[in-house]
């Protein structure tokens, strides 16, 4: 070995250094060997030293050589710049240690070729400003993801390390949340102030509006947990009368007279403990022992009289009576709504009973009402004929629906001296109409209320609906029960007999023109519509040549031609396309110039008269203007008109608040008790509470 040779040879030149130094003759033979050994123990420590401290600087030269040589062999495309010798890199490792989500330190390696597609380099030969930056570390993670093939070693409490498989997922699934939290971080060190300032206000009315009633009465850890919204118990009670009548059917048949005055006995103990009740905690406190005696009753009739064919039939008799009852019933709501729908309530009779004796019995305050509104009123007949103002069509023998038409309107207008109202009315309710606008005049709007018997032209030799409301059939048809198509038969709908059919106020928007001759623009309202939004951007819209400006009121396969119109007849399948969209009445913009241009009212006057049997389609005025409009109708955005505030109780409350017009079509008018409360307010709050009359009329009926 290589030691050895060298402590030899050291050994030897310190021997001949020694004989050449000291003579033989001056030391003894026997203290020669021991100064030797000596001698020879020095060097040899001195030597070990120097091997120690030699060594590795020795090995870090060679090393460092081997690998500046191997790496002037390896160059092209790929190598690094400033990189010499790098062949030997390749199979380098390195030990990337990292903390999991548990919480434990794993290991793993991975060689330099691997590393190398998340890292770079560092030349130092290259000027600091030109190394190329590394990528971030979201993406060093997830190219070392797709990259690794290492082994993972997991280092346990005593220090031993337990080599497992990388979970590339759970990896992955950490660098997402890291991406996920960084992005969280920019979006909200971007965030508005005000931004910032709406979420917190948002939380705190969160935090303010947060009820714990249902924690208060519904908590996990009680052994009785109350429903209080049951009606599991109503029901049994009730299946339990439904047997027990079949059973006592059939006792009172088979003579079995004890059995079956028990069994009634019982049924009239379960009826008087239910009552009125719907659900379970509305029912009798013996409503428990009633059910459990009618169980025991029932067992009893089962053991006895059980047929199961006897049963059965006996069953189907009760389903064909109870169907037959179910149909009365609904007959006669039909019939009772229809009533309450078409009758004035006694209040709105009052206001116009009250109106109309100020009309005609003036007392001091009146007569100045009448003598302001003649001084007006050469000012307002030079409006009603301006055609650059804003005109509106009301027709209506309804004075409160009117006066709200009226005071949203002008309530929400940008310009109300530019609006003017044409209110038109019948002969009975002339005189309290134009005695309301008089004494509640809407300044500075318009209005100016007409009589409908002051239309010379509007007779039964014009008009269609006059000559036929003449026709002995017509009358048949709503004032007599007997009539082959009358209600008790069932063939017609009830409310194509509700008489505001019979109303030419109903029809006069199909004579627009006849009307209001001087006029090149006018906006129809119905007197059961609430403006909330100012109208006159109406006046701007571009109709594209047609007559008719309208809400489509078509959804999927609902409010369709072949809804309204009856397709079978040859006049209406020939002209007409069965999927063609419906529309609606209630607010339309009409082009007065295109309408006489179209001859529209001739063309209702021609389906009208086609229709004088019914065959075409039912009473009312939709029908027909779906005819005399077709392809000549513009339609408008849905949010200038909302419906179905008068039938439909689950209307979206957002598009009503954001709607020009909401529209009570229906039944259920806001005027009448039958009306959906939760939509009642957008209607009354236009109400004119401050008027003496108003308060007499309502305060009274309360």
């Amino acid at each position: 070995m290589a030691f050895s040779s060298v402590s030899s040879s050291s050994s030897s030149a310190a021997a001949a250094a020694a004989a050449t130094t000291y003579p033989r003759g001056l030391f003894p033979l026997r203290h020669r060997s021991g100064f030797l050994g000596i001698l020879v123990l020095v060097l040899l420590l001195f030597l070990s030293f120097q091997l120690v401290i030699h060594v590795p600087s020795i090995r870090s030269a060679v090393s460092l050589w081997l690998f500046s040589d191997n790496q002037t062999k390896r160059e092209g495309p790929g190598s690094c710049p400033g990189c010499h010798n790098a062949q030997d890199v390749d199979n380098a490792d390195k030990t990337i240690a990292y903390t999991d989500q548990d919480g434990r330190i794993r290991l793993f390696k991975v060689t330099t070729r691997e590393f190398m597609s998340s890292s770079i380099w560092k030349n130092p030969l290259l000027h600091k400003d030109t190394h190329p930056v590394a990528g971030t570390l979201d993406v060093a993670d997830e190219q070392l993801l797709n990259t690794t093939r290492s082994e993972v070693s997991n280092l346990s409490s005593t220090g031993t390390l337990e080599t497992k498989r990388m979970d590339p997922i759970k990896l992955k699934r950490e660098v997402f949340r890291r991406k996920r939290k960084e992005q969280r971080i920019q979006e909200l060190l971007q965030m508005d102030k005000e931004v910032e300032l709406h979420m917190q206000n948002m939380a705190t009315n969160s935090s303010r509006n947060f009820s714990n009633k249902v924690r208060a009465s519904y908590n996990i850890w009680r052994l009785e947990i109350h429903h209080t919204n049951t009606d599991s118990t109503l029901r049994l009670m009730k299946d339990q009368i439904i047997m027990a009548k079949v059973y006592a059917t059939i006792a009172h048949s088979q003579k079995q007279s004890d059995l079956y005055v028990l069994l009634m006995k019982c049924i009239k103990q379960s009826k008087a403990a239910i009552g009125d009740a719907h659900m379970d905690h509305e029912l009798d406190s013996s409503a428990l022992e009633r059910a459990k005696a009618m169980g025991h009753a029932l067992s009893s009739a089962r053991d006895i009289l059980y047929n199961s064919g006897e049963v059965s039939r006996r069953l189907r008799v009760m389903l064909q009576s109870t169907e037959l009852n179910i149909d009365s019933v609904k007959k006669q709501n039909s019939f009772l709504v229809q009533h309450a729908a078409k009758t004035v309530p006694m209040p709105l009779h009052c206001l116009h009973m009250q109106l109309t004796t100020d009309y005609y019995f003036r007392d001091g305050v009146i007569k100045e009402y009448f003598r302001d509104a003649s001084l007006k009123e050469e000012e307002d007949k030079a409006k009603r004929e301006d055609k650059s103002l804003y005109h509106y069509a009301i027709f209506s023998d309804n004075v409160l629906a009117a006066s709200v038409v009226v005071r949203s309107t002008v309530t929400h207008a940008n310009e109300p001296e530019k609006h003017v109202f044409h209110v038109v009315t019948d002969r009975l309710n002339f005189a309290a109409m134009t005695m309301w606008f008089i004494s509640h005049p809407p300044l500075p709007a318009t209005v100016h209320v007409e009589n409908i018997d002051n239309f010379k032209w509007l007779n039964s030799s014009y008009c269609s609906v006059l000559r036929q409301l003449e026709s002995a059939r017509i009358k048949e048809y709503y004032f007599k029960a007997h009539d082959p198509s009358s209600l008790s038969d069932g063939n017609e709908n009830l409310k194509y007999r509700n008489p505001k059919y019979l109303s030419m106020l109903n029809h006069l928007r199909f004579y627009m023109p006849e009307i209001h001759p001087k006029l090149d623009k006018i906006l129809f309202l119905d007197d059961d519509v609430v403006v909330q939004k100012d109208l006159t951007p109406l006046w701007e819209v571009d109709l594209k040549g047609m007559v008719n400006g309208a809400v489509e009121t078509c959804k999927e396969s609902f409010h369709r031609f072949d809804t309204y119109l009856n397709f079978s007849h040859p006049k209406i399948s020939e002209n007409f396309d069965p999927r063609a969209c419906g529309w609606a009445f209630g607010m339309n913009m009409f082009d007065l110039k295109e309408w006489k241009k179209q001859n529209i009212t001739g063309i209702y006057h021609y389906w009208q008269d086609l229709n004088e049997d019914r065959k075409l389609w039912k009473l009312g005025t939709l029908p027909p203007g779906l005819i005399t409009f077709y392809n000549l109708t513009y339609p408008l955005n849905r949010t200038w008109h909302v419906l179905g505030l008068g039938y439909d109780p689950a209307v979206d409350l957002a598009e009503i608040e954001n709607a020009a017009v909401v529209h009570y079509n229906g039944n259920y008018k806001p005027w009448l008790d039958l009306a959906v409360s939760k939509y009642k307010p957008y209607w009354s709050k236009y109400v004119d509470l401050d008027n003496s009359h108003i308060q007499h009329c309502y305060m009274s009926e309360r």
